[in-house]
């Protein structure tokens, strides 16, 4: 094996030369050490892959040698393969993964041609325009890498000015892109629309949106708005009558691809790449998905592994099988970071994905943009590290300001994830509502009014007790002991007023017994000093009763 190969093939050097310096002890030995296997531990110093940190620690513990010092040296070889990683994903892969086709990756986008024409015919009957289906069924790629292409290139005329909008927890910001233009025809497309009602908690601020985008409905109006919205949040769209009323008349729901969609989806994209996928790899995948509605994230993303494992020019089913197919890609890719992961990178890996999710409520469970300021307020290195390493997988998405899971399917197709999720829905969603109320009660100045009190305040303390308080950000912890001191000062103000109020009742009492008895010793002694007065008190008149005269 030449160490000058590859970063792994170095590493595996150094391993094999450290079992040497080690007196050449046996893998057999080593394993009794441990508690590793003899094949996990040869395999570790083969040379053909990073094995993971626990198994390197190991193979180090039984050779004697300092555990420190590799855990630093593993790491740096494991940062080199994500950056080589990460040049070989920027390469122009024909599937874009777990993330949505854009537009940009039009020339790439096949399967959806009949919807995209059945969108644009809706367009041209309605100004507003609603596109639904389950996570997964392909909403975003089809307006952003159909719809939207179509509309700039299709003639006559100029094109509409477009945009692409995510509604976010404040969906005013984008009020600007809404509002009437001077001259010619614009076109806004919002994605995710159901994060109107997931994220956005102001129902003012919602209703306001909601009435800018359907006075698109007038027929004065030059602006068209067609939403992507998740079929779980159809019954949330009826909280607002014009609204119900535009999706009776423009409403479409997206499907599962076609048996014959599927293989255009599959085959022609690599074939834009000149690159071939066998048949029996097709076949595979169109049965591992048909009649699937929600399963395109999760082929596109098998499909991407698979590229990346692909034998010159040609996508095989062996390296389909060895990412564990449509069903297990995700879990897949995402257990093979985790594992690479130390135990406190672990711990930031599971609290930021927590904070990336927003548990649904008769919804399914829906992503989260994060700022970054939140995710990491303290500005620690391993975390950081710990989201650089989820983005180069393409389980995150890196924006300027933000962070978002790449696809809500990850939440379904990890069972690690899930399982967080579903073991503490309820601390969750009650996180979600405590982020809320932090940072309302930053907007107001840290107001007192805005904190928590009474049951509210005892259910979060009673959540978040010192085992977890390393969930919390600075702001909400601060929050959090705000609530609880001014609860501390209300309930002294209520004692000391208990008390003043008991201290006044028994005066008072004192003071009426007082009274009580300085009336009857007056009272005794003005008898006593007049006794028989009451002789002297002529009887009362009596008049007779006059008696009826019989008749």
């Amino acid at each position: 094996m030449d160490p000058a190969e590859g970063p792994v093939q170095g590493f595996a050097h150094a391993l094999r030369k450290l079992r040497q310096e080690a007196g050449g002890i046996t893998y057999r030995a080593m394993a009794k050490r441990v508690g590793y296997s003899v094949t996990t531990l040869s395999q570790a110093a083969a040379g053909e892959r990073l094995a993971s940190l626990p198994v390197v620690l190991a193979y180090v513990e039984a050779c004697g040698g300092d555990l420190a010092e590799w855990e630093t040296r593993w790491r740096d070889v494991a940062a080199e393969l994500a950056r080589e990683m990460r040049e070989d994903d920027e390469a122009e892969a024909p599937y874009p993964g777990l993330a949505s086709y854009d537009v940009r990756d039009a020339a790439r986008f096949f399967g959806r041609e009949r919807l995209v024409h059945v969108v644009l015919d809706l367009l041209e009957r309605h100004r507003f325009v609603a596109v639904f289906g389950p996570s997964g069924s392909g909403k975003s790629s089809l307006l952003r890498a159909g719809v939207v292409p179509a509309l700039r290139a299709s003639p006559p005329g100029p094109p509409p000015e477009i945009s692409v909008i995510t509604p976010g927890d404040h969906p005013m910001r984008h009020a600007d892109l809404l509002l009437p233009r001077e001259s010619g025809d614009s076109l806004v497309v919002v994605d995710q629309f159901e994060e109107v009602f997931a994220l956005c908690h102001d129902r003012r601020e919602r209703a306001e949106f909601l009435d800018l985008l359907l006075s698109s409905r007038r027929p004065e109006s030059a602006l068209r708005v067609v939403a992507a919205v998740r079929a779980d949040f159809y019954g949330r769209c009826a909280e607002h009558r014009e609204l119900a009323e535009s999706l009776r008349e423009a409403g479409l729901l997206v499907g599962a691809m076609t048996r014959d969609e599927l293989r255009e989806a599959i085959v022609r994209p690599a074939m834009a790449e000149g690159l071939v996928v066998e048949r029996a790899l097709t076949a595979a995948i169109v049965a591992d998905v048909a009649d699937e509605p929600g399963a395109l994230p999760l082929m596109s993303h098998a499909l991407r592994e698979t590229w990346r494992r692909r034998r010159g020019k040609t996508l095989t089913l062996e390296a389909y099988e060895s990412v564990g197919r449509v069903q297990g890609a995700i879990s897949h890719t995402a257990e093979e970071l985790y594992a690479r992961l130390s135990p406190a990178q672990a711990t930031i890996a599971r609290r930021v994905l927590l904070r990336l999710i927003n548990p649904g409520e008769l919804t399914e469970d829906t992503r989260r943009p994060v700022s970054r300021a939140e995710l990491d307020p303290l500005g620690d290195p391993d975390t950081g590290v710990v989201i650089e390493l989820l983005a180069r997988a393409r389980l995150l998405t890196l924006h300027q300001d933000t962070v978002e899971l790449t696809h809500e399917a990850l939440i379904g197709s990890w069972p690690r994830l899930r399982g967080w999720v579903d073991e503490g829905r309820d601390r969750l969603r009650a996180h979600r509502q405590l982020t809320q109320a932090a940072a309302l009660w930053a907007e107001h100045a840290r107001d007192a009014g805005a904190l928590y009190r009474g049951a509210r305040l005892t259910v979060a303390e009673n959540l978040f007790a010192e085992e977890h308080r390393d969930d919390l950000t600075p702001l909400e912890h601060d929050f959090l002991l705000a609530s609880a001191a001014r609860a501390r000062r209300a309930s002294r103000l209520r004692a000391g007023v208990a008390a003043a109020l008991a201290v006044l009742l028994v005066v008072a009492v004192v003071a009426s017994i007082d009274a009580v008895r300085q009336a009857a010793s007056r009272s005794g002694a003005w008898r006593r000093r007049r006794p028989g007065w009451w002789r002297s008190v002529p009887p009362p008149r009596v008049r007779p009763i006059p008696s009826w005269p019989d008749g």
